[in-house]
């Protein structure tokens, strides 16, 4: 029988639960709708499985995003693999029930495990929902909503993903407060000409900016005290000799009616407050220009601050644009008329926020709309750069402006532009070149500062790793020494066993050598007895140096080399111990010297042997002799061509006897 397991996803952990009956409750839908709210009916047919709380809360996020995404994750797949039955044994069926479609179809792929979405799920899954607390022990209401809030924040922050050096949000708000100040340092100027005009009204046509007409109001307040003093102060307000006795000349004769201190008063508040508008809009618009330079640099650079920071508005982000065609970019800001054009079948508009663009208002009546289009294309190549670029330059704002600047050219003396793909590259080479000065720039100003003492801990705590490491080389102790050395003597002793055997066969292939060869031969053997008795020396003086490593040993004779070798590095200490081995060396080749030779067995005599003549030992090896006399290795089957005919060999490969006597016939001659 299939037995029906279902996950749930929680903002506090993973949940599994077991489904009783599942079969005969899914007939009875609309019952179980009603029975869900019961605490006591519900437990009896739903039973926790298991349940992993999350360890922290990055980890609930991490969890929650790879779930909204269908991903299988670590946490997931050890939770099902440690409760659910059928990844320990695969005989048994189940179902699993999940609510994410694509969670279920990565655990099916992952495992193979039948799962379902449908049915009885959903009222199963919103029963655990609501009486989850009583299933998990320690987990209140309070504590449930708690988690839900908190991942639900962290979720919503992390699907934004708010960066807060390229936050376009900032250049949205910025140009709406700048098109607001506008509009109101607009009605508070013509609000202050109407008042001020009352007293001096001849002070409106001479002085026709907003900001300039605030400050001479400011300045002038009663039109009676003005007099020549006034003139540099107004020639620094308006930039003009002429305006400024101009203004007094008005002064004198001028129509308005008189005024009480009062409302001077009211009107110089009023005249400062506009002021204090105007020097804030300046002040604005100089960060909109700073933010674009960040955010959109090359948007920036082809078509202006303003033009740029509209369209990003209008479209509501940056991202917004760059997914915008060139022909939406086009006509953005113009739906009002692109609409009445579709509804009245009438031409649709050329242009919409690109229309302050400088380009435009430069080119002919004509060519309007085609250096619109061309324009839009343009701004829609910087916008997705400006977007999708992890570093940005103003290498290609300023590629796309020089191309703009060559069809307005093209259209008005037919001079053919470049072609987009040498510009583009053109303007990649720049790209890079400038990122690398960037990256110079910056390792020069950390040089700088260093230099400057800004940064101090820098230095100091690269000197304490210094020092740190200085401290941790360790001492060479008496023990260490002692069992170095009992290392190194083992390891001589290893090596010069094995080249004992090794000259041990080449003394049994030179039996049959002559005079001269068998006296070669007894000194070697000499030259190696010795060597092997050295090693049991050795080996004995180091089975003695263990012995008198214990602490309480007596006083000997090397003890004062022992205390020197306390001093002593790593280094001196092998070099100390080779040249013991030498002298030991030297030592036991003296003694050996009065050791009787070794007698050897059956020898050829020197005169039925000649230099430079095969001989054959056993039938499997030679050795061949030099005329200089020393012995040299060969080959097996070192035969003349005829011996080792396949006529002259038996099955085995051995000799025959006809072979035999030939090489006795050789050897005679």
């Amino acid at each position: 029988m299939t037995q029906l397991y279902v996950l749930f996803e929680h903002a506090s952990g993973y949940g599994l639960f077991k489904v009783s009956e599942f079969e005969e409750i899914g007939a009875f839908i609309p019952q179980v709708e009603e029975a869900v709210k019961d605490t006591a009916k519900f437990q009896k047919i739903v039973k926790l499985i298991g349940f992993k709380p999350f360890t922290s809360a990055a980890s609930a996020l991490e969890n929650i995003n790879a779930i909204s995404e269908g991903l299988l994750t670590t946490d997931l797949s050890a939770f099902l693999e440690t409760n659910l039955p059928s990844l320990v044994k695969k005989k048994s069926k189940i179902q699993l029930g999940v609510i994410d479609v694509k969670l279920g179809a990565a655990i099916n792929e992952a495992y193979g495990v039948s799962v379902t979405h449908v049915g009885v799920v959903p009222e199963i899954v919103r029963g655990i929902r609501h009486h989850l607390s009583s299933y998990v022990k320690g987990l209140s209401p309070a504590a449930v909503r708690q988690t839900e809030l908190g991942l639900g924040h962290s979720y919503s922050r992390g699907k934004v993903k708010f960066n807060v050096n390229r936050a376009d949000n900032m250049i949205i708000q910025s140009i709406a407060i700048l098109d607001q100040l506008d509009k109101d340092i607009n009605t508070f100027a013509m609000r202050m000409k109407e008042w001020y005009s009352y007293h001096f009204p001849e002070l409106a046509k001479l002085v026709t900016d907003n900001y300039q007409f605030s400050r001479c109001a400011d300045l002038i307040k009663d039109r009676k005290n003005l007099s020549e003093e006034y003139l540099e102060k107004l020639e620094e307000i308006l930039l003009d000799p002429s305006k400024a006795q101009a203004i007094i000349d008005a002064a004198r004769m001028s129509m308005g009616m008189d005024i009480s201190p009062l409302d001077l008063m009211n009107i110089e508040t009023f005249a400062k407050r506009v002021m204090s508008l105007s020097q804030y809009r300046k002040q604005l618009a100089e960060y909109l220009k700073s933010k674009m330079s960040v955010i959109a640099p090359n948007l920036a650079c082809l078509i202006g601050e303003m033009v740029g920071a509209r369209l990003i508005s209008h479209s509501g982000s940056l991202t917004n644009l760059a997914k915008c065609p060139a022909s939406t970019l086009q006509i953005l800001g113009a739906e009002k008329a692109l609409f009445r054009a579709i509804k009245t079948r009438s031409n649709t508009p050329k242009y919409g926020l690109i229309y302050h663009s400088s380009f435009i208002s430069r080119a002919g009546a004509s060519n309007k709309g085609r250096i619109s289009r061309y324009l839009a294309n343009k701004c829609s190549i910087a916008t997705r750069i400006d977007c999708f670029s992890e570093q940005l330059t103003t290498a290609f704002g300023e590629k796309l402006k020089e191309q703009v600047e060559e069809r307005l050219s093209f259209y008005e003396t037919g001079n053919v532009p470049r072609k987009n793909l040498e510009v583009m590259s053109e303007a990649l080479n720049e790209h890079k070149t400038m990122l690398e000065n960037m990256v110079a720039e910056s390792k020069k100003r950390n040089a700088d500062a260093i230099t400057n003492g800004d940064v101090d801990e820098i230095p100091k705590k690269k000197k304490k790793k210094k020092k740190h490491q200085q401290d941790e080389v360790p001492d060479v102790s008496a023990s260490d020494v002692k069992q170095e050395e009992v290392n190194v003597s083992v390891s001589l002793a290893d090596t010069s066993a094995v080249e004992g055997e090794k000259k041990k066969k080449k003394k049994k292939l030179s039996e049959a050598a002559e005079d001269i060869a068998e006296t070669s031969i007894i000194s070697e053997s000499a030259e190696e007895t010795p060597k092997k008795k050295k090693k049991k020396k050795k080996l004995s003086e180091v089975n003695g140096e263990q012995a008198t490593s214990v602490p309480e040993a007596k006083p000997t004779e090397e003890g004062p080399k022992k205390k020197k070798k306390k001093a002593l590095q790593s280094e001196d200490i092998f070099s100390s111990i080779v040249n013991d081995v030498n002298d030991n060396q030297n030592v036991n080749k003296a003694s050996e010297e009065k050791v009787p030779k070794k007698k050897k067995k059956k020898s050829l005599q020197p005169s039925e042997i000649s230099p430079g003549i095969t001989i054959d030992v056993n039938g499997d090896q030679s050795i061949s002799r030099s005329s200089e006399g020393t012995p040299k290795k060969k080959k097996k089957k070192s035969l003349p061509l005829e011996v080792q005919s396949p006529g002259n060999l038996d099955v085995k490969g051995d000799q025959t006897e006809s072979a035999k006597k030939k090489k006795k016939k050789k050897l005679s001659l």
